[in-house]
């Protein structure tokens, strides 16, 4: 994954011994099956490489993991990347797809008789 890549997240989940923590640290948590943006890959010192999203803006914080104040960052295990960047890419390999599909029938069933 790198910026500009289009990702769904698949996991939003938080553990109920992590609340607190999520609360204090995240304004806007993220929600699953919902589509992002990737803004930014931060590796977190090397710790655990972690996503910043152009939908969801919060606060920096400072992590004594780290020693710095950042935005915190969303684990890159909880997105999947899509196979397009844009809306407008998908829309238009949904169309190719349709108009695949249309010139692949046979003349039946495009209703010409023969």
């Amino acid at each position: 994954m790198k910026p500009g890549d289009k990702v769904i997240c698949i996991n939003a989940t938080i553990d109920p011994d992590k609340a607190e923590e999520i609360r204090n640290d995240f304004e806007i948590w993220i929600t699953k099956d919902k589509e992002y943006t990737i803004r930014e890959i931060l590796d977190n010192s090397g710790i655990v490489p972690g996503v910043l999203l152009d939908e969801v803006h919060n606060l920096p914080k400072y992590f004594k993991l780290i020693n710095r104040y950042q935005e915190p960052a969303f684990a890159l295990w909880r997105f999947r990347k899509l196979n397009y960047a844009t809306q407008t890419e998908a829309v238009e390999e949904q169309q190719e797809l349709v108009e695949v599909g249309v010139q692949q029938q046979p003349e039946k069933e495009k209703g010409v008789n023969i």
